[in-house]
């Protein structure tokens, strides 16, 4: 059994070692390599970490250390062999491996999934996996669990999987995966950093690059440990029919997303309105699109909704908005002096353009008023509507008080008649 688990005798020849004089020295060589490692990290942790706190200052934490360390190891190891044993060295390794394995995959996962809080629950079951396995290699146990597992067989069409197969699958396919996520990250960072490129056929490229290369991934590492893609052919005939009956709004969701990221015909920061729900344009995914009003509240339209509905696009060819807003004045005011207050308290907002200036038109004789319309443009609706036109209309109140300018309100006369009037015939 030691002849077959290189890594059993290595653990007796180092319980062996102990009585070795020169263990000592293995102790104290290991230990500085380790030291290095850890002062080395510490630096590169603090000299990137104000530069870039994101890719460096993660790969700063999580693998300096240990690829350092196993660097450090393999030197002095070489160096040490010709005068002492090294078996302590030779322990050192799988352990330091392990570690930087798992550390290694934890950092493509932030990396591929940067938002994600799930993350130190699977850090937690990566290490778990990592360092069990290494247990049961350094006690001899695996083969036996290898042949355990390979004993549960499922058979699948023509062809027959056995558990240590499948499970082999999917660490495969996870890595893999995990490696095109990050290969897609890399990609969208780079693709978003083009300004000569429009957002919508940037975010489209980012889609396209995340679905192929997931796709390859998932190909790729079922390939690699030896499962024939051909068993999965009626699986995947019935996830077709699934997606044809079952999920046909779904794929029409990501089709549409992808048509309006193509077509341009909204854009990140829009104000758009479909049917009774209108907002700015915060977010376009493949599947839905993410419109926030100014009170703050966000709504999640369907890609769907946009294609085969009537969409009101502020900012389509124009961000320029005309608003308007109507005040009342007696009927004993001077009106070329009040337009020209109206007009006035208009200009004086920033936001209102210069290049179309305000107008007031006189709408209506009312009841009880003279109504007057002043009309103006803005160039940026995303910053609201609602705010725009009350300033306007608290300037105008304020020109009004100072210069007299009454606005009424409605008033009713009554008159009290006595019964010998009342019951007089007209």
């Amino acid at each position: 059994m030691t002849q077959k688990n290189p890594a059993l005798k290595l653990f007796r020849d180092l319980v062996d070692d102990l009585g070795d004089p020169n263990f000592v020295w293995q102790v104290v060589a290991l230990a500085a390599c380790v030291g290095v490692a850890w002062l080395f990290a510490r630096w590169w942790r603090a000299r990137h970490y104000k530069k870039d706190g994101g890719r460096l200052h993660a790969a700063g934490t999580r693998l300096a250390f240990p690829l350092t360390a196993i660097v450090l190891v393999s030197i002095t190891k070489l160096v040490l062999a010709n005068f002492i044993n090294v078996n302590l060295f030779r322990l050192a390794m799988p352990l330091l491996g392990s570690l930087a394995l798992v550390r290694g995959v934890v950092f493509v996962l932030r990396q591929a999934f940067p938002r994600a809080t799930w993350l130190a629950t699977w850090e937690r079951i990566i290490a778990t996996f990592v360092w069990g396995w290494l247990a049961l290699y350094i006690t001899d146990l695996a083969p036996h669990v290898i042949e355990g597992l390979e004993r549960v067989v499922f058979p699948l069409g023509a062809q027959r999987l056995n558990l240590w197969l499948i499970l082999q699958g999917i660490v495969t396919v996870f890595l893999t995966v995990v490696a095109a996520l990050w290969i897609a990250g890399l990609i969208e960072a780079r693709l978003m950093r083009m300004e000569g490129v429009d957002s919508s056929l940037r975010i489209v490229g980012v889609r396209v690059a995340k679905a192929l290369l997931t796709v390859a991934a998932l190909v790729t590492g079922l390939s690699l440990v030896g499962i024939d893609m051909t068993a999965f052919s009626v699986f995947t005939g019935a996830l077709g029919v699934g997606l044809g009956l079952g999920m046909q709004r779904i794929a029409s969701n990501y089709v549409s997303g992808f048509i309006i990221l193509l077509d341009r015909s909204i854009h990140i920061g829009d104000v758009v309105q479909v049917g009774a729900d209108s907002g700015q344009v915060s977010k376009i995914t493949t599947r839905y699109t993410v419109l926030k009003n100014p009170g703050g509240v966000e709504f999640i339209v369907p890609n769907e909704a946009l294609i085969s509905s009537v969409v009101q696009n502020q900012s389509y060819s124009d961000t320029r908005l005309r608003l308007a807003t109507t005040v009342g004045v007696a009927y004993d005011t001077d009106l070329e002096l009040a337009m020209r207050l109206m007009c006035e308290a208009a200009a004086a907002q920033p936001r209102v353009l210069t290049e179309s200036p305000p107008r007031v038109f006189l709408t209506a004789f009312a009841e009880s008023a003279i109504n007057l319309e002043l009309g103006f443009w803005i160039a940026d609706p995303e910053e609201g509507r609602g705010n725009i036109v009350s300033d306007i209309n608290l300037a105008i109140w304020r020109a009004f008080k100072e210069n007299g300018i009454r606005i009424p309100y409605p008033q009713r006369e009554v008159r009290v008649l006595d019964e010998k009037t009342a019951e007089k015939p007209a």
